[in-house]
């Protein structure tokens, strides 16, 4: 019989290989990968049938990964494992097509009956969240300042530290394109300075806190 194929997505290797030996025994775990991008890329590749992937990591975040991946037409099952405690994240999560949502200090107990339901097409919210979620307003707001997809991404790589230029490589845009989305995302922000902005990003959970 073969096992459903599982891509994993978090920047925090001992804590990816650990995921191994909870998965293995069910599932065929097809590749580990570190940032936003590789999952992007790696997912586009394999066709997994479910990603488990973290909301946090550098180049791009798990979020507007799994944007990106739905408009690429990718069908897997994508279960969120991640810190973030707010259910706003869940939210997005659902609504950018997530079929679970689960903290990673209850991954042992809940990861498997995630991925199990996930599969059976239906959806999975660590129950403290899921209490929460219920109150939150419809629909829930994404942020307190809307910014684009690619806003986002821009704010994300110039809170990791990388230079206009390197931005605009890893974007496929010009460096002069990727200058004027730092100075707009600036104004919309109200930020003074590129330390503004790494706050932002870490208010947006973009980014980790140092």
């Amino acid at each position: 019989m073969t096992r459903p194929r599982i891509l994993v997505a978090d920047d925090h290797r001992m804590l990816a290989e650990g995921l191994r030996s909870l998965l293995e025994p069910a599932y065929e775990l097809v590749e580990i990968v570190q940032d936003g991008r590789g999952l992007v890329e790696a997912a586009v590749r394999l066709q997994p049938d479910v990603i488990v992937a973290d909301i946090t990591m550098p180049l791009l975040n798990g979020l507007d990964a799994v944007e990106q991946l739905r408009r690429l037409g990718c069908q897997a099952k994508v279960v969120f494992l991640t810190m973030h405690k707010d259910p706003l994240y869940a939210a997005r999560a659902l609504r950018a097509g997530a079929s679970g949502f689960v903290l990673k200090h209850s991954a042992s107990a809940e990861l498997l009956t995630a991925i199990h339901e996930a599969l059976a097409g239906r959806t999975y919210v660590t129950p403290a969240i899921a209490d929460l979620l219920d109150r939150l307003p419809d629909p829930a707001p994404d942020s307190d300042v809307p910014l684009t997809r690619r806003q986002r991404e821009v704010l994300q790589l110039v809170a990791e530290g990388h230079t206009a230029k390197e931005v605009a490589k890893l974007l496929y845009i010009s460096t002069r394109t990727a200058e004027g989305h730092k100075v707009q995302i600036m104004k919309l922000l109200g930020a003074r300075s590129t330390a503004d902005l790494v706050q932002c990003a870490i208010r947006h959970g973009l980014i980790a806190p140092a």
